[in-house]
């Protein structure tokens, strides 16, 4: 059969396929850890939302986030399996679609049913959520890509904003994807982890699913004049606050064979001059341990304090994740297939999970472009819930007022309420919010 010949006479020479290299990218040292222990009980997904000055419009904030999205490249990535680690490609799909708030927050992101993506962004009344699996990046990266989305928004909202800045990223926004846990990198000297189980928190578990969330406000000024008196800083007073509860609440000021306990994250990025978006951070303790009968707040500020101040250095931090990075860097590691250092990696963890009533982190003080403070309110944020630890605590600052934010999976909110009646009886005047899931 002859072939049909071009208008010309001669065959159309057939169209080059133009090859587009995929993006890929390896994931830093402590990401590893969440595809391996992440899933539907336990997440690894943290929340951070913004509260504006009108109601949302589903639209806009769709559009907002077609147009941030392909500009980040830490949050428009898929997470792949290799034969020796996880890494991270390039997604390139649609953006996943922003939805109503309809259920509980910082649920499992399950990958096939949200584009490939591993964050989420939903509304409710006034407020913007970001929910991100922590493989992507730490509350700093979460933070960098919620206000640039929230930026974008007002602009759509606003045109006059549009007009004044055009459509160009913050200033202040890092894009910057450096593993700076590799690039701080010492070798390590032998570890002097603390494993010893810690105290954890008991009680009736709410159903399944359900998620309880309590907001502190207090101002500032307020929470700063009682830190002086007590000669602490404010992360000092809030973990000794809330070690106190532990102790009035569930130990009823009595002895325990176990300490309590607090886990820490430290960003690492003003130590080691970092504007990585990666994650880079790493966990110290705070540690009371109640041997005798009856202690006073001052006492186990004290000794909070002791325990916080002696790891707060630049050298002991440094320690600690080059000891990290050091395992990851073995040769013999190296080699070993994916899924059985998915065993090792699961048994670590939960010893050190273990190790600890709970979690408190503080985000720190937000600071937003001054053109487009008048719309912006609050920020919020907090963790999901994870081994033997099921009450946390997440700090965030804004605009003069500190956000204490509680998440729970236990009904009875004894510990969050001792902590807030501390906070009172200390002369610091709170204003509570809760999701309603429990009361008290």
């Amino acid at each position: 059969m002859r072939r049909k010949s071009s208008p010309q006479g001669a065959e159309s020479a057939p169209r080059p396929k133009v090859r587009r290299d995929i993006r890929w990218d390896k994931l830093d040292n402590t990401a590893h850890l969440f595809p391996v222990i992440a899933r539907e009980q336990m997440s690894n997904v943290y929340r951070i939302s913004v509260t504006l000055t009108e109601l949302i419009d589903p639209l806009l904030l769709q559009q907002a986030l077609d147009l941030v999205l392909p500009r980040f490249d830490g949050f428009n990535l898929r997470l792949r399996r290799g034969v020796f680690w996880h890494y991270f490609e390039e997604n390139g799909k649609p953006a996943p679609r922003v939805r109503e708030e309809d259920t509980f927050p910082c649920r499992f992101i399950r990958a096939n049913k949200n584009n490939s993506y591993l964050f989420r962004v939903t509304y409710y009344k006034y407020r913007i959520n970001l929910e991100v699996f922590h493989v992507l990046t730490d509350g700093m990266g979460g933070l960098n890509f919620l206000k640039e989305l929230t930026y974008q928004y007002l602009r759509l909202l606003y045109p006059q904003l549009m007009d004044r800045t055009g459509n160009r990223l913050s200033a202040s926004t890092s894009m910057n994807r450096e593993d700076s846990f590799l690039k701080n990198y010492k070798r390590p000297s032998p570890a002097k982890y603390k494993t010893q189980p810690a105290y954890l928190l008991k009680g009736e578990r709410l159903g399944e699913g359900e998620f309880s969330v309590i907001h502190g406000y207090m101002a500032i000024p307020e929470l700063k004049a009682v830190c002086k008196g007590y000669g602490a800083s404010i992360n000092e007073y809030l973990v000794s606050v809330f070690i106190w509860s532990v102790y009035t609440e569930q130990l009823h000021s009595a002895p325990s064979s176990r300490p309590i306990r607090v886990a820490v994250p430290v960003n690492l990025r003003p130590y080691f001059n970092s504007i990585t978006t990666k994650n880079f951070f790493v966990m110290v303790s705070a540690e009371f341990h109640p041997t005798k009968e009856t202690y006073t707040f001052q006492e186990i500020l004290s000794a909070v304090q002791e325990s916080l101040r002696s790891q707060l250095t630049r050298e002991h931090l440094e320690e600690v994740f080059s000891y990290n990075v050091g395992s990851q860097k073995s040769l013999l590691l190296r080699l070993v297939p994916l899924p059985l250092k998915n065993l090792a990696m699961r048994q670590v963890y939960t010893r050190s999970a273990l190790a600890n009533t709970s979690t408190i982190t503080n985000v720190g003080s937000i600071e937003v472009e001054e053109l487009y403070r008048p719309y912006i309110e609050q920020f919020h944020a907090f963790l999901a819930i994870s081994k033997g630890q099921h009450v946390k605590g997440t700090v965030c600052s804004y605009n003069g007022t500190l956000v204490f934010s509680f998440s729970s999976d236990l009904s009875d909110p004894c510990v969050q309420r001792g902590f807030f009646r501390k906070l009172a009886s200390d002369g610091i005047h709170i204003e509570l919010e809760s999701n309603g899931v429990n009361h008290g």
